[in-house]
């Protein structure tokens, strides 16, 4: 079976928050540096599309990466995502504050993360998932894996899916843009 016939849309329905990890989710996992220091993050479009549409289904994004790069306060800010913590290797104490400022759940989250570092934050959240390429621990313990990669897809894929679970495709994507669940590959 592939991952649009495995997606669990019934635990995806009611999730109100969608908690993202950066390098090797948002991005292929790669970090460029110049000589300067500064870093360098390439961001897949497709998948910013798919935070914006989820968005306005009414479910919030945020961030929660062990990393601070001012490349990922510049990107948060161009989709609007207005929960970020950046420099958290305790993810599982991250994922609380993030809830706690957003007044959301964890039962009410769906998480995406690629390496062990993420593992405890899933955990905590009703809905855990991966992209393909993530460690092979974390693809273990996801509900959910992507046919993608992280910065190629893995995102966007996710956004969809907690779209069409949570009833928000005909208006969302299938009036703007006359685009079937089934023109995507879902079931």
């Amino acid at each position: 079976m592939n991952s649009y016939q495995t997606f669990p849309l019934d635990v995806a329905k009611g999730i109100k928050m969608l908690v993202l990890d950066v390098d090797g989710v948002l991005t292929e996992g790669h970090v460029t540096m110049t000589d300067s220091g500064d870093e360098i993050k390439n961001f897949n479009v497709r998948d910013g599309h798919g935070i914006k549409m989820l968005q306005r289904v009414g479910i919030k994004v945020a961030i929660l990466t062990g990393r601070k790069s001012k490349v990922v306060a510049h990107r948060a800010a161009d989709l609007s995502i207005q929960y970020l913590i950046q420099g958290s290797l305790r993810k599982a104490d991250g994922l609380k504050d993030l809830c706690e400022q957003a007044g959301i759940s964890p039962e009410y989250c769906a998480y995406m993360g690629d390496d062990v570092i993420d593992l405890p934050a899933m955990r905590q959240c009703r809905l855990a998932t991966s992209p393909a390429n993530a460690h092979q621990s974390v693809r273990n313990k996801a509900m959910w894996v992507s046919a993608y990669p992280g910065g190629g897809g893995a995102v966007r894929q996710l956004c969809e899916g907690l779209i069409l679970a949570n009833g928000g495709w005909n208006d969302i994507i299938q009036q703007a843009y006359g685009v079937m669940p089934e023109d995507c590959g879902w079931r």
